[in-house]
């Protein structure tokens, strides 16, 4: 069993940043595809940003590219998610998620095994 630990969450402003961490339990951390996801209240969750096992393949939702980055550290079993230009519509609790292997749809979350409990941004305009 894959434990997945958020943090990193909370209060920003309009215009702000916000960095968002995932530990892992994996062993095989480094093996594993990774994902950040959000729901917004009242919303469907929605695919944020997805990274290979090597960093060598990133994927990136439209609604944030350019403001947010996804990242890996392997030797620290952490993943990251740097959130810059804050928007409102930010606002949201952010799940990472892992598979064992690279989804065939990374924007599904369907497609992974594991998830953290969810951190909680807000952004204030």
């Amino acid at each position: 069993q894959v434990q997945l630990v958020e943090s990193g969450g909370g209060l920003a402003q309009a215009g702000g940043s916000l960095r968002l961490a995932c530990e892992t339990s994996a062993r095989t951390f480094s093996t594993y595809f990774m994902g950040w996801f959000r729901r917004a209240s009242g919303k469907e969750r929605e695919f944020v940003a997805g990274i290979s096992w090597s960093g060598n393949n990133m994927y990136t939702a439209d609604s944030v590219k350019g403001r947010f980055t996804i990242s890996r550290d392997n030797a620290k079993n952490t993943l990251y998610l740097d959130m810059n230009s804050l928007k409102s519509e930010d606002t949201a609790v952010y799940y990472c998620a892992a598979n064992r292997f690279e989804p065939y749809e990374v924007q599904n979350s369907q497609r992974y095994d594991y998830w953290g409990q969810g951190t909680q941004v807000t952004v204030s305009s």
